[in-house]
């Protein structure tokens, strides 16, 4: 049995550094800082649909820090359990490619990429020197918690916006995007023992992984480092619902980071299947994000109704909220007289401050009549859904500097 039970401490005790070590908490509060700039332009962008200042970006921090520590623990629990080391993962090398390729393209940031060019240079050139079921490896563990914090928070905070889709009609949809920071443990090759050393007795088959350690891997005595990371995720939902579209990532990413460990593993055995692994980190992550994409190309569930104006979003705490209404709902009535279309429903709101809505609810599957006073909010705080007239929407580019420059000088002609 793996001792679960005697490494929990030994984690706690190592995580807890990240907060009481100055120089860790530095980089903690630096990743925060990074993460709370991210959620501050998501306000700002959501402030163009509303026109409400960005409000609640600590609120959407506090909760990410509180999702990234539960992360942190998974990742250091399946580290420890694998027997990744720092040592042969490659981190000096990973970071810098991966802001390299960033500059390519956005989605290039993942250590996926990263992770499969270096594992890949290694096998032929023979350089970096590092394991490759080591890196490999850690890049399908923190894909794993990536998917395990978009399955528990990944809907949470979904921006409405407008999007074109295939028959270029602008349809309404959702941006999912999160970012965690995650402090993590991490082991070190602090040693070699000679005989018992009182330690935390491992199991006969532990570690999975144990290339890059050397000769004598059961003499090796392990250490625990306090590590900070940062996880980023972003996402589309149009024919979906936030949450059913965060669930179906989440299960298809989950399945691609354990393929992955599963290959590396058997990397450690079966060199040949390093190149397997080592190919299947960045082309096995194209196919996750060809089928999400996929996955948004059917009909989008916040298109105009046959009859009255769908809502796309409603704001938590506004008059709309309070009377029940919620993303998908279709306005019917507005004080009897009925609306369908944004116009109209904008013109019937403009007589009064109150009003009775009549409404569908796409949950209860009933239809409800709510006397509205909105006088001294200003506004119901609702969004209805585009009508394929719309000026305005996201346009969907992952393109990093280099990639918009060669194709912003290509298509003038010429060098």
């Amino acid at each position: 049995m793996f001792p679960f039970v005697e490494i929990t401490p030994e984690i706690l005790k190592t995580m807890a550094a990240v907060f009481t070590e100055p120089q860790i908490l530095q980089l903690f509060l630096l990743v925060v800082a990074i993460v709370a700039l991210q959620y501050y332009r998501i306000g700002k962008v959501r402030e163009r649909f509303f026109g409400l200042k960005p409000r609640g970006v600590w609120r959407d921090v506090l909760w990410a820090t509180g999702f990234g520590l539960l992360g942190g623990l998974l990742a250091s629990y399946l580290m420890v359990f694998v027997g990744l080391t720092l040592s042969g993962s490659g981190l000096m090398y990973l970071w810098p490619l991966a802001i390299l390729l960033m500059f390519i393209d956005a989605r290039f940031l993942c250590f996926a990429y990263a992770g499969g060019i270096l594992a890949l240079s290694s096998l032929v050139f023979g350089w970096p020197a590092i394991s490759v079921p080591q890196v490999l490896g850690l890049v399908a563990i923190l894909h794993f918690v990536e998917a395990f914090l978009i399955l528990i928070s990944g809907h949470l905070g979904a921006m409405p916006t407008f999007v074109k889709n295939a028959e270029g009609t602008v349809v309404g949809g959702f941006a999912l995007q999160k970012f965690w920071p995650i402090p993590l443990v991490a082991m070190v090759v602090v040693g070699h023992s000679s005989g018992p050393t009182g330690g935390i007795s491992m199991p006969d088959w532990w570690p999975l992984i144990r290339e890059g350690l050397g000769a004598n891997v059961d003499n090796i005595i392990y250490g625990l480092m306090p590590v900070v990371a940062g996880l980023g995720y972003g996402d589309l939902a149009v024919a979906r619902t936030p949450r059913q579209k965060g669930r179906i990532s989440a299960l298809i990413l989950g399945a691609y980071s354990l393929l992955l460990l599963g290959l590396a593993v058997l990397a450690d055995q079966r060199p040949l299947m390093g190149v397997v692994a080592a190919l299947f980190s960045p082309l096995g992550h194209e196919l996750v994000i060809y089928i999400g994409k996929r996955m948004e190309t059917g009909k989008s569930i916040y298109q105009p109704a046959g009859q009255g104006v769908r809502v796309l979003d409603v704001i938590p705490g506004y008059p709309a909220w309070q009377a029940g209404l919620r993303s998908g709902d279709i306005i019917m009535e507005v004080n009897g007289m009925a609306v369908s279309s944004r116009r109209g429903l904008e013109f019937a709101l403009g007589v009064y401050n109150q009003v009775q809505l009549t409404y569908y609810s796409v949950k209860d599957q009933q239809v409800y009549r709510e006397g509205i006073d909105y006088q001294g909010k200003g506004m119901l705080g609702l969004l209805p859904v585009p009508e394929g007239n719309e000026e305005n929407y996201m346009e969907l580019s992952t393109k990093g500097p280099f990639r918009r420059w060669f194709n912003n000088r290509f298509s003038r002609g010429g060098w």
